[in-house]
């Protein structure tokens, strides 16, 4: 009996570890690798997909044209926290089940977040760069302790920075619609407050739509920071250059971009950290997420 194929769409699919490869060989699911090491179009999804059940899927558009054209498709399987990259609404009208995998970046996202906070506080960056250039120039930072941070999206991301920030001492608030309680403590504040109380803002939101523009960082305090490991988009680029420009903001540091890969004009800035979409490129959370984003798939499909 022939097999039934899945094609999996991520660049870097089982770079550290075939055991998701394995996982679907055992179900008996034959795989078909993304072969153009990027992020492929809309037109090559259709292709490379064509007569596959399921699909691993990674950042690339999913349009309701494409599943058009993926005639035998029933499972897409998000390798990764956000949906806004597929058309659920098209996926839903054609039967296809979409699922994700939202607890395995979680502890690298939050990781990278509060490394990006100490190197904006301490400046290690711009003086590992100095260094190298031959300038030996001992910039003064700032302690995190007592610092406080305001969390806009307290979802599982969210609250791992929180309880990371906690142990620094830090003062916690946050901002999230969905979110009315929580146990640890946290002040749940309207986003205009949050901004104006924060001594560093941390983004944490799963849709990619603008939430900070000019007149919010404009509320936030003189010399403060903020930090976007989320989704690109959320911070009015130009709104945000205009303020780390003036120094009216310390610092800023993006994982993330409104288009990517970033070629804009934070790049001639000397006070903002630019990481390229990095949150989940830890290992272990790479893993742990293939494998997630493959029994997943394979759940829904042995339905």
């Amino acid at each position: 009996m022939e097999k039934k194929k899945v094609f999996i769409s991520t660049s870097t699919f089982a770079k550290f570890s075939d055991e998701p490869l394995r996982i679907l060989e055992g179900s008996g699911f034959e795989h078909i690798l993304n072969p153009t090491g990027r992020k492929v179009t809309e037109d090559e999804l259709a292709k490379l997909a064509e007569g596959c059940v399921g699909l691993v899927a990674g950042t690339e558009k999913i349009s309701g044209e494409v599943m058009d054209k993926l005639c035998d498709l029933k499972v897409i399987s998000r390798c990764g926290v956000g949906m806004d990259s597929v058309d659920l609404e098209a996926a839903k009208k054609k039967g296809i089940e979409v699922v994700n995998t939202p607890d395995a970046p979680t502890l690298a996202v939050a990781e990278l977040t509060i490394g990006l906070i100490l190197n904006l506080l301490r400046k290690i960056s711009s003086m590992d760069k100095e260094l190298k250039y031959g300038v030996w120039n001992k910039k003064m930072g700032n302690l995190l302790l007592n610092k406080k941070v305001g969390i806009v999206g307290f979802g599982r991301i969210g609250r791992k920075v929180a309880e990371m920030l906690m142990q620094f001492g830090c003062a916690i608030a946050y901002h999230d619609s969905f979110v009315e309680n929580n146990d640890m403590g946290a002040e749940k504040m309207m986003l205009n407050d949050l901004m104006k109380w924060a001594d560093i803002i941390s983004i944490h939101i799963s849709e990619s739509k603008e939430m900070i523009g000019k007149k919010e960082i404009e509320l936030m305090k003189e010399g403060s920071w903020i930090v976007n490991t989320s989704r690109g988009g959320v911070v009015n680029e130009d709104a945000l250059y205009d303020a780390l420009q003036s120094k009216h903001l310390s610092g800023a540091a993006l994982d993330v971009f409104w288009k990517e890969p970033y070629a804009g004009f934070l790049k001639e800035l000397d006070n903002v950290i630019l990481t390229p979409h990095i949150g989940s490129y830890a290992k272990e959370a790479r893993i742990n997420m293939e494998i997630e984003s493959v029994k997943n798939l394979i759940s829904k499909l042995e339905e």
